[in-house]
């Protein structure tokens, strides 16, 4: 057995896998609960079922279908949702900066009254441990995403710039700790591979005795949380140099 160290996760990124929420909202999709991220890209790579991908930007609404080997992916700003429309559906998730955005990056579309005290929305946006929750907190983020679909669509071009004020005054205290994982994760790794290049146009290899192989077992069924776009299977994929 090898005493290198693992690997880091290709790119500073972070894999899960996701089962799409069934449960009905009050618009009658089955789907996940509509959320934005502030620093994050984000991409679906679909492996069964079928469904459909929900986004609204500056544009307006626009939805993707969804099957097995479509690749879905979008930057920050985009205000998403996945819903089913038949089988259920499942994907691998890749996103952006590591855990950037289990700290806090993704906000949800609450109506405006919970995104204007802090206090509410926490409450509402705390990490169910239950379906009850999950779904609770699902169909408060659809309520405000249909708001924010309906207001788009009439031509209120302050809709979106609002939503985006709100959501980065309630995660403006956490840049700092961001800007610290962004520069142990993805920018760690850039420069890694950019002394890797040195290394090799200077006919070093030192970096390619030093290989080794990671490997993370799927999360039992009992361990899956409860995510906002459904069940996720969520891997340890700590770096290996911080």
């Amino acid at each position: 057995m090898s005493s290198r160290p693992a690997p880091a996760f290709p790119g500073g990124a972070a894999v899960s896998g996701l089962e799409v929420y069934d449960w009905p909202a009050e618009d009658g999709r089955r789907g996940g609960t509509p959320h934005v991220h502030l620093a994050c890209a984000e991409a679906y790579a679909v492996v069964a079922g079928e469904g459909e991908l929900h986004t609204l930007t500056a544009d307006g609404l626009r939805i993707t279908p969804l099957r097995p080997g479509t690749v879905a992916w979008f930057g920050p700003g985009t205000i998403h949702r996945t819903v089913n429309t038949g089988e259920a559906l499942h994907a691998v998730v890749v996103t952006q900066n590591g855990g950037l955005p289990e700290a806090g990056d993704a906000v949800l579309t609450f109506p405006p009254e919970f995104l204007d005290d802090p206090a509410a929305y926490a409450a509402a946006a705390e990490p169910p441990t239950g379906a009850g929750a999950a779904r609770y907190r699902r169909d408060l983020a659809v309520r405000g995403f249909r708001t924010l679909v309906h207001r788009v669509a009439a031509g209120d071009t302050e809709a979106l710039p609002a939503f985006y004020r709100r959501a980065l005054a309630l995660r403006a205290d956490r840049l700092g700790e961001w800007q610290t994982g962004w520069r142990n994760g993805p920018k760690a790794a850039a420069l890694r591979t950019g002394d890797q290049l040195a290394a090799l146009r200077d006919g070093r290899i030192d970096h390619l005795l030093e290989a080794a192989v990671a490997v993370r077992a799927a999360p039992t069924r009992a361990d899956r949380a409860y995510g906002l776009c459904g069940r996720l299977d969520v891997y340890d994929l700590e770096p290996a140099h911080p």
